[in-house]
């Protein structure tokens, strides 16, 4: 037990220095964390924690999905539903069967293997996009645009997964019609979402018959957590659930007239703060553990070649989903100006999230250490390369100052 503490607070005081380098050189301090996490493996030293589905899913994303989850404002998401929902549903299929198709033909994968890795590196990542924006600084409608779609994106892309996963263990033998695809795909959002509003509807009860901070931000603790487990004991979008009770809590007990707040004032301003804390710990975690298993993935197994036109097909899936989608958008009251669509396509990272999915493959699937290599080829890609780029970027466009 003594040397788990120890271990965990020694990554805490290397997150903090990376923070604070990271600040001073004006670097993303995702990048930071993934390189030193890096450092330590190829120091050998052991940092007591290992990357899995359950560490990223149990742990991390119930903290980081609900802290965006509260910050952002119904009234101006409800505005831009359409656009945000077209990109994070059709969006995911369009990219999915792009990269699938280009892994079949390029590369020669077989097409079960192929569509599980298009699916599970289809979704934009919640963790990195949101990470990337608190390091920019950008907000407004942009990062209502980019964020959201990163938090809804993930109900389709876990659907999608289970049921390729499923049809490729089958050899390909059994297969779901479009009808079953959308009955399991809105059950399983619906379901999360259900749920989430349902968890955050009691916490808020609870929240109004106290006025001690502590206990309103336990609740809050216990609604982000709470939400997501349940909803994933069920096989609903965990996802959906935590971001659907942090965006009630947030409009309804945080935010709006003072008088209506079922959380005091001194409760909303110490939760805000608490929930700003915990998205920076699991961050922290996060990103240093990627940095960790980096080190210790063998990309010269699959090739320098296979890895570049990997990355390339999720570009260029995610080109083929933001360009055509944001047309449809053109003349209309949700229009997305050309600048804010470079935004919306290079922005669109991976991270942690595909790296759970992968993850959570059996090891007899066919191609298994080929998709788990290709993920984390795309996830350092992102996180080094568009991470890096991403104010220039803004910069070049003149979205920030």
């Amino acid at each position: 037990m003594d040397v788990i503490l120890a271990r965990t607070v020694g990554l805490l005081v290397v997150a903090i220095l990376v923070a604070i380098v990271a600040r001073r050189l004006s670097l993303p301090y995702t990048v930071g964390l993934v390189v030193m996490g890096a450092g330590l493996a190829f120091a050998h030293i052991e940092t007591g924690l290992t990357l899995t589905h359950d560490f990223i899913f149990d742990v991390i994303l119930p903290p980081l999905l609900f802290e965006a989850a509260l910050s952002l404002h119904w009234r101006e998401l409800k505005k831009d539903m359409l656009p945000v929902l077209t990109l994070s549903i059709v969006g995911v299929v369009v990219s999915a069967l792009v990269v699938a198709v280009g892994m079949a033909y390029l590369l020669n994968w077989p097409t079960g293997p192929a569509l599980v890795f298009g699916v599970l590196i289809a979704a934009t990542d919640p963790v990195a996009v949101i990470a990337m924006f608190k390091d920019t600084g950008i907000k407004g409608r942009l990062r209502l645009l980019v964020e959201s779609e990163s938090l809804f994106n993930d109900g389709v892309a876990a659907v999608l997964f289970g049921l390729a996963l499923a049809w490729a263990q089958a050899s390909g033998g059994s297969t779901a019609g479009p009808v079953s695809i959308a009955i399991t795909l809105g059950l399983t959002s619906g379901g999360g979402i259900a749920v989430g509003l349902a968890f955050g509807a009691a916490v808020i009860a609870l929240a109004g018959r106290t006025t001690d901070r502590l206990a309103e931000t336990a609740l809050t603790a216990v609604a982000a957590y709470g939400s997501f487990l349940l909803a994933e004991h069920f096989h609903f979008s965990g996802v959906l659930a935590t971001v659907a009770a942090g965006l009630l809590m947030g409009n309804f007990a945080l935010r709006g007239d003072p008088k209506q707040h079922l959380i005091s004032g001194e409760g909303r301003e110490f939760v805000v703060a608490f929930w700003e804390f915990a998205a920076f710990i699991a961050n922290s975690f996060v990103f240093l553990m990627i940095g960790v298993t980096v080190a210790r993935i063998p990309f010269a197994g699959l090739g320098i070649m296979a890895l570049s036109i990997a990355i390339g097909l999720v570009l260029f899936g995610r080109l083929l989903t933001v360009y055509p989608l944001c047309l449809l958008f053109w003349r209309s009251k949700w229009a997305i100006p050309l600048p804010e669509q470079y935004v919306l396509w290079w922005g669109g990272l991976r991270g942690a999230l595909a790296l759970a999915l992968a993850l959570a493959l059996p090891p007899s699937l066919t191609f298994h250490n080929e998709i788990l290599t290709a993920a984390f080829g795309v996830v350092v890609f992102s996180v080094f390369v568009q991470g890096l780029t991403m104010k220039p970027l803004l910069r070049r466009l003149g979205l920030l100052a």
